[in-house]
């Protein structure tokens, strides 16, 4: 399986940052021994140019952020220190999703070991996010002409809000966030679906609303593709995450969404989006097994396997 990775443009943190910035190297890491990626297929995308950064952001922000001249609130919110390898990182981590979309209407399935940045607005940064790269991947999609249509499915605890305002206008996009109601972004934008869950939901409180909201994203006809924001920070011991959903209800998560997207002949690109597990190995195990599940799809098409028959 293609997947492909951005952890070498290192995005340089202050001691004590947050943000756990050393599971991309460890993520890529478990890839490269699991034999998941075949000769050549773990590769580092291309960076994304102004031209496909402008069809979801403003002039003026892209601007400042190239040449730092964001103000000091502006950087607060994004929550990164502005530097050059900062703008290159979030360059690379929204190609790795454009060319894991690429991948997937090639092979069905893909996957970037970045991306997920759904909180970037179109004149703004938040969230640890710069760059929205689902939001840039999709128009750089339906720009060439590639699909007809693109769902963004993001299962990260926190509402994909920049996604959603980005593309609240454009009809060519269906955005579906399933969340923690109570939590970041305490103030939410509209998706074409939001599914909002309480504080401690669990397992199948988390899979029926999200077999729900499938249903009703994956309708519809047309060349087709699917962004699937698979967050980690469901994840019961999740930092920032407010629920109450185990590694095993994420890895059925992984394969709800994979199944019902292959079942319907819809490609799917994978990309990580949050986790802050308090044992950073956690995150990288929830990470690694949407890899995992994602490349036994891919597998499975390479053979002609139906879903049902594997």
């Amino acid at each position: 399986m293609k997947v492909f990775y951005s952890d070498r443009f290192v995005l340089p943190l202050p001691e004590g940052h947050k943000f756990p910035m050393v599971k991309y190297s460890m993520l890529r890491e478990r890839v490269e021994e699991s034999g998941i990626c075949g000769p050549g297929e773990l590769r580092t995308p291309r960076a994304v140019t102004d031209e496909e950064i402008l069809r979801a952001h403003a002039p003026a922000y892209l601007k400042n952020v190239i040449a730092g001249t964001l103000t000091r609130q502006e950087v607060r919110r994004i929550g990164f220190p502005w530097s050059e390898r900062m703008v290159e990182r979030s360059r690379r981590a929204s190609g790795g999703t454009l060319r894991a979309c690429m991948a997937a209407l090639e092979d069905g399935v893909a996957a970037n070991l970045a991306g997920g940045t759904h909180h970037a607005f179109a004149d703004r940064g938040e969230g640890y996010c710069v760059f929205n790269d689902s939001a840039i991947a999709a128009r750089a999609l339906l720009e060439a002409g590639l699909v007809e249509q693109v769902v963004i499915i993001d299962t990260d605890v926190h509402q994909g809000n920049g996604t959603a305002a980005i593309l609240r206008s454009d009809p060519r996009v269906f955005t579906l966030s399933i969340h923690g109601d109570k939590n970041f972004p305490f103030q939410k934008e509209e998706s074409d679906l939001d599914i909002p869950l309480p504080d401690g939901a669990d397992d199948g409180e988390f899979l029926a609303a999200l077999e729900g909201g499938l249903e009703r994203a994956l309708d519809g006809t047309g060349t087709r593709i699917a962004i699937y924001l698979a967050g980690a920070d469901p994840f019961e011991d999740d930092r920032l995450g407010r629920l109450n959903v185990s590694k095993n209800g994420l890895a059925q998560r992984d394969r709800l969404v994979l199944d019902s997207c292959a079942g319907r002949g819809i490609p799917v690109a994978v990309t990580m989006a949050g986790g802050y597990a308090r044992n950073v190995e956690d995150t990288v195990d929830i990470h690694f097994q949407s890899i995992r599940r994602a490349a036994e799809l891919r597998a499975a098409l390479q053979k002609g396997t139906s879903v049902e028959q594997r």
